[in-house]
């Protein structure tokens, strides 16, 4: 039986270098990505902005009351450029989105190191680990994983984010590494490796609250969810090393999340945690937080 801790913690990332949010306020957040400032919508930022209006960015996200919106730019900017997450050799390509996102999320960070830190445990004592990246994105998590010397296979409905994953595994220096790009709606993923009778020894998934497959398949996450971790629970493999579920809807708490993989990894035993991961402000010491983790391990 699982060990289900109650004590919901936050987990901070402050392991950047070249990323910093520098500040927050009035649903906006200031950040500063290599040599650019950006100034983005964020939701959870319902406090006011306490210093003089921000004056010294290069792009600007306006959020339009139809929705969607777009950005502004002070100067011309690179169509993309790159980002160093030092501590674990990674580099991604940044680069502004039509929906205020870089393409990167960098509270992550927290989730990478925790995983591979057990990959590479796994490793060092002579086991093969394969990791299965679910609704994986451009692919932080897989090239974390890949890092550390899993096998990874990363799965995304959109084809563009499965390029970009591609893009960040070369510029990380994974061109070679034992990667499988999937653009495939993740739970008909799942149940075709459920026939193939293929298993994986780590499970990441961070699944969106509403979301289309590759074929036009609805998800919700309300009614899809549990449905999703049952059929994974028949993809891990007789001796599992770590299941992460992170989700950045507030309809999902810590506790809902680490309720779900206890009943999921039961037979297993182990322990399960969970609590919000966020980024430190600089302005003020504040933290933001940037969603919820659910963690379990051997």
């Amino acid at each position: 039986m699982s060990k289900l801790i109650h004590s919901p913690s936050l987990a901070t990332a402050n392991g950047w270098r070249n990323y910093r949010l520098l500040d927050t306020g009035a649903g906006m957040k200031m950040e500063r990505w290599g040599d650019v400032t950006l100034v983005r919508p964020d939701p959870q930022v319902i406090w006011p902005q306490k210093r003089a209006v921000w004056t010294n960015w290069d792009g600007y996200y306006h959020r339009s009351e139809r929705g969607g919106g777009k950005w502004e730019f002070r100067k011309k900017l690179p169509e993309s450029w790159h980002l160093d997450y030092e501590p674990l050799g990674l580099r991604f390509r940044i680069s502004p989105t039509s929906f205020k996102h870089t393409g990167l999320f960098p509270e992550q960070a927290v989730n990478w190191e925790w995983s591979s830190k057990l990959v590479k445990k796994a490793r060092a004592a002579g086991r093969e680990i394969s990791v299965l990246n679910l609704f994986g994105y451009t692919g932080g998590a897989t090239c974390a994983a890949a890092k550390a010397g899993a096998t990874v296979c990363h799965v995304d409905a959109a084809d563009g984010m499965v390029k970009w994953c591609r893009e960040n595994a070369e510029l990380s220096g994974l061109g070679d590494a034992p990667i499988r790009f999937i653009v495939d709606d993740c739970l008909k993923f799942v149940r075709r490796e459920i026939r193939r009778g293929r298993h994986y020894d780590a499970i990441i998934m961070d699944p969106p609250t509403y979301g289309r497959g590759s074929g036009g398949e609805m998800w919700k996450l309300d009614q899809n969810l549990w449905e999703l971790l049952s059929e994974c629970g028949k993809v891990l493999s007789d001796d599992p090393l770590f299941f992460l579920i992170n989700a950045y809807t507030a309809r999902l708490s810590p506790t809902v999340v680490t309720n779900l993989l206890a009943d999921l990894m039961e037979p297993h035993g182990g322990t399960v945690t969970g609590g919000e991961v966020g980024l430190p402000v600089e302005a003020d010491d504040k933290v933001l937080p940037c969603g919820v983790y659910g963690r379990w391990e051997k």
